[in-house]
């Protein structure tokens, strides 16, 4: 059949005249462009911008639509960029970035301001500061101007902003003041609401960037909602009132705990123990356990741990759901590795996984909403470390499962991700790949001093102990070094 002749067209990038005989949508240098600008974004003209679908997207604040958007410009040809191809800019994987197309807007300021400089969205097009730079209005228009160094000090001042926004909307809504003391009042359905919702936008900030920074204001928040026990409010409304404290607290203790300050930590999860156990909330009272059971592995008390998450199983009873037997049986398999057992260690990660299918979300709890795959890959990482401690032909295996774990977090879930690169970075040290290992930890070396996570800094200097017999290799006796630096500058 004869070919139909191509009508002709002008190139979308450089306006020139295409030939008659050209399908490709643009012009031989233009299509040499492409190809070199694979590695890195295009530098795109302005009206670039002002292209109805990213105008409508940067109008409603999504910054994942921004980048459909962007991927879907005809700048780019007849054909939308590849989210592989974006994916790779981002640092993300390209499942991670159809999460972020298609979920709910990105709240985390350090992932907007940093996907926003990797493809040079102009300032005045954006609904948030980037770094250096601050908004300023007139005459209804918005300028841009630098920011001094007294007014910016690292990724940390982009956090805190984040923090005291949260914390406005808590006294906005009356849930907090100046001093994190209220007037009391009576309080209502509505007021539990916000009272959650509060929580889960600090739970937001705490997967990103750690419990440094956060337990402050957390703790400050649980003592406040603690305090709205005493304000007036209908009977029936008592047991959500207290699940919200319980929710509190638990939150407050996981932050200490990444924030290295473990006596604060067991405090408010005994009293988060105590309001769940009132509340009759037994899903989070065992949740509490698990938080518990992670602070007692990160200290190596690893059959204490144990016994606290057999207690957790064992007070559950029917009422467990598939998502926390999965989280609880992950856990439990972690120490019994650490502690020798390794059969039993594999047989218990079983019973996890056959759990984590059978979840369904609509069944479960929001705050176990952090609970997936990825979740459950590192636990299985985790044990064939062990397993490899022992017998370096199981290193292979824990190698692929932590590579499987950070595949599938989300993009919001920083901590969890940098907490398995180190996982990642022992596992290539047990499996002899040290010039393997060295990059992945000369990464995570860095990624710890962004993050306010005592608890990543610690995982990282534990670093030593896998380094083995290749500690004769130059590169590996400046990477300890380094770690010993690290521990001495932690303490």
């Amino acid at each position: 059949m004869a070919r139909l002749p191509v009508t002709h067209a002008n190139c979308p990038r450089c306006g020139g005249r295409l030939a008659r005989d050209n399908d490709s949508g643009r012009c031989t240098p233009c299509q040499a462009a492409e190809r070199d600008r694979l590695s890195a974004p295009p530098t795109v003209p302005a009206t670039f911008w002002e292209h109805a679908p990213v105008r409508r997207a940067l109008a409603e604040r999504h910054l994942g639509r921004v980048i459909r958007a962007y991927r879907c410009h005809p700048y780019h040809g007849r054909t939308a960029l590849p989210q592989t191809v974006v994916a790779g800019w981002l640092g993300i994987t390209q499942a991670q970035l159809s999460r972020v197309e298609n979920g709910p807007p990105l709240v985390h300021l350090d992932r907007l301001t940093h996907w926003a400089q990797v493809l040079r969205i102009p300032m005045e097009h954006l609904w948030f500061t980037l770094p250096g730079r601050v908004h300023r209005m007139r005459d209804n228009a918005v300028a841009v101007a630098p920011v001094s160094d007294q007014q910016i000090s690292g990724p940390d001042e982009g956090r805190r902003a984040l923090l005291a926004g949260i914390a406005a909307v808590a006294a906005g809504a009356g849930l907090i003041g100046g001093t994190g003391l209220v007037q009391a009042r009576r309080i209502g359905a509505a007021d539990v609401t916000r009272l959650n919702a509060v929580l889960e936008l600090y739970r937001s900030v705490d997967y990103e960037c750690g419990g440094g920074l956060l337990y402050q204001e957390v703790a400050r928040f649980a003592e406040s909602v603690y305090r709205m026990l005493d304000w007036s409010h209908p009977a029936g409304l008592t047991p959500r009132l207290v699940a919200a404290v319980a929710a509190a607290r638990q939150l407050a203790g996981w932050t200490a705990l990444d924030a290295g300050r473990h006596h604060d930590a067991q405090r408010h999860f005994v009293a988060g123990e105590r309001a769940a156990l009132t509340a009759e909330d037994g899903l989070l009272a065992a949740m509490i356990r698990y938080s518990q059971a992670k602070q007692l592995q990160h200290l190596r008390h690893n059959r204490d741990a144990l016994a606290t998450l057999q207690l957790a199983h064992a007070q559950l009873g029917s009422h467990a759901t598939p998502a926390i037997k999965a989280l609880l049986w992950g856990a439990e398999a972690a120490s019994v590795a650490a502690l020798g057992d390794h059969r039993a260690a594999v047989a218990t990660l079983g019973k996890a996984s056959d759990h984590f299918e059978r979840i369904s979300s609509e069944r479960e709890p929001g705050w176990l909403a952090f609970y997936d795959r990825g979740e459950l890959f590192a636990q299985y990482g985790r044990v064939y470390r062990d397993k490899a401690r022992q017998d370096s032909k199981h290193a292979p295996e824990a190698v692929r499962w932590v590579q499987d774990a950070i595949a599938a977090f989300g993009p919001a879930n920083v901590r969890s991700t940098v907490l398995n690169e180190v996982g990642l970075c022992s596992a290539l040290f047990l499996a002899d790949e040290p010039e393997q290992a060295l990059a992945v930890g000369a990464r995570v070396v860095e990624q710890a001093r962004t993050m306010s996570s005592k608890r990543v800094i610690d995982r990282v200097v534990n670093l030593r102990r896998d380094l083995g017999r290749h500690r004769g290799l130059p590169q590996v006796a400046e990477f300890e070094r380094r770690l010993t630096a690290d521990a001495v500058a932690a303490r």
